[in-house]
């Protein structure tokens, strides 16, 4: 006689914790900093720093994509500060190169991502970005951050112009034990993200987590799609955050596409993937000051626990190694 077997739920994985993981995933970036800190810190260490030399620090800065302004006042600090100090040793460039590094970071933003709701209902969090830059992959390691530090969350496929988007958003949910919930595909994302937010009230989780739809086709087209999803989430209560998912490889076109993204919804942070492939580890300066909003993860790597919380000092200290 055979006994039919019930079919087993996945085992659930319990995800790394996030604090300190940056510094565990630091040497990731050893492309960016072999351009920014290693290049920097050779500079600065030549017997005369005349113009040339300023000249070609300034050129290191710039092709690592630090950007025109904050390349400017980098630049004038270290001068005004080398040529104050007189001496220096490599200890001492090291310290003034970091110092100014992490202040033009700015140690001062807020980057933690709001997932808790004061008044007992759940956060929301709108993810954000055009498609092909990782946006439901980070949505679900994002999940898995959420998780490590002891929330529940549900997750919203609201992106549901592409069939493998809600698939893909349901495994990584499944993995951590979150609920994901969907709509049919070519429906309406906002209804997704309506009932998302109804589900995460129902359930009494901390955080509701929405993966929206990316395509860039036309701003107007975006600007109708993810004001109306914000609207109507909005009828549930306020969105906490609206996260901006940047591929850190596309250097300067991801600013163009972060403005756009930028006037259509009040973005609230950045997620900057693929920094560990990129020798553009100056993208986080400029991004932050393109928008005037905070990096708050970035990733760096393939693996389901490499987003990590960004932290202005270990991410210098990684860069001039």
């Amino acid at each position: 006689m055979l006994v039919e077997e019930a079919e087993t739920a996945p085992a659930i994985e319990v995800p790394e914790p996030t604090a300190g993981r940056l510094v565990r995933l630091r040497s990731r970036l050893s492309r960016s900093q072999s351009t920014l800190g290693k290049g920097l810190l050779t500079l600065l260490s030549r017997d005369r720093l005349d113009e040339d030399t300023w000249e070609e620090i300034e050129e290191t800065l710039l092709t690592a994509d630090v950007g025109v302004g904050a390349t400017q006042e980098l630049v004038d600090n270290l001068r005004t500060r080398v040529k104050v100090l007189g001496t220096r040793t490599p200890d001492e460039l090291r310290g003034l190169l970091r110092e100014e590094l992490v202040k033009l970071i700015g140690p001062e933003m807020d980057r933690t991502v709001h997932s808790v709701e004061a008044d007992g209902g759940p956060a929301v969090v709108l993810v954000v970005g055009v498609n092909g830059v990782g946006k439901t992959t980070t949505t679900g390691k994002l999940a898995r951050v959420l998780v490590a530090d002891g929330r529940k969350v549900v997750l919203g496929a609201a992106d549901t112009f592409r069939a493998a988007a809600a698939d893909q958003l349901q495994t990584w949910g499944e993995r951590v034990g979150a609920h994901t919930v969907r709509g049919p595909e070519g429906g309406d994302p906002a209804s997704v993200a309506f009932d998302a937010v109804k589900q995460g009230i129902a359930d009494g989780v901390d955080t509701v987590l929405v993966d929206t739809a990316g395509r860039l086709h036309t701003k107007t087209g975006l600007m109708d799609e993810l004001g109306k999803v914000k609207r109507v989430v909005e009828k549930h209560g306020p969105v906490d955050e609206v996260l901006l998912v940047l591929d850190a490889t596309t250097g300067q076109n991801g600013l163009v596409q972060a403005r756009v993204f930028a006037e259509v919804v009040d973005i609230t942070g950045i997620v900057l993937t693929k920094l560990d492939g990129t020798a553009k580890g100056g993208i986080v300066i400029s991004v932050q000051r393109e928008l005037g909003v905070p990096v708050k993860l970035i990733g760096l790597g393939e693996g389901a626990d490499d987003l990590a919380p960004f932290e202005p000092g270990a991410f210098v200290d990684a860069l001039l190694g």
